[in-house]
């Protein structure tokens, strides 16, 4: 019922939103969502927006800012993609019921799904991209693996919350 949730948790938001719009903007205000890297990727803010727009008369502008995978890769300076391959953005989700296959990127993973690849399977991990909590590992599956699942199970339990990505390269 992934679906489903998502779409309930959605319209529940999209009416919180349309509320504060109607009652905190006066009628020529201005107002702001700001999303956490890149409202493109895994994010639901314009999603959300487009429901609200649908019911409260607003227009909008979408700004651009730096993705959490372009701080990833900057951090670990490499390239997001081997020479003339493709790179796939999924979820850790997707990652253990598909598997990898090549080079992705690997958002949204609660369960440290990359624990599941090949010991010989790269990792570029990030976690807090960006900010004065920034933290980075590098390695194999096999060498880093776990290293990575217990520090950001300590960054979660000490912030109350974890936003990281990895990039994965097949051996």
């Amino acid at each position: 019922a992934y679906r489903e949730v998502v779409s309930d948790w959605h319209a529940r938001r999209a009416e919180v939103w349309a509320e504060a719009i109607e009652n905190e903007l006066e009628d020529d205000g201005v107002g702001a969502f700001l999303a956490w890297g890149d409202p493109s990727l895994y994010d639901s803010t314009l999603r959300i927006l487009e429901t609200v727009a649908a019911h409260v008369d607003i227009d909008y502008d979408v700004i651009p800012g730096i993705t959490a995978i372009q701080v990833l890769t900057a951090r670990h300076r490499i390239p997001l993609n081997d020479v003339g391959e493709p790179v796939l953005i999924t979820t850790g989700r997707q990652l253990r019921d598909n598997g990898l296959s090549g080079s992705a990127v690997v958002m949204l993973d609660a369960d440290c799904s990359f624990l599941g690849c090949h010991a010989e399977t790269r990792i570029w991990w990030g976690a807090y991209l960006g900010t004065p909590d920034e933290m980075l590992v590098a390695g194999t599956v096999g060498e880093v693996g776990e290293q990575i699942a217990s520090a950001r199970a300590d960054a979660r339990a000490q912030h109350g919350w974890i936003m990281d990505t990895y990039l994965l390269r097949s051996a």
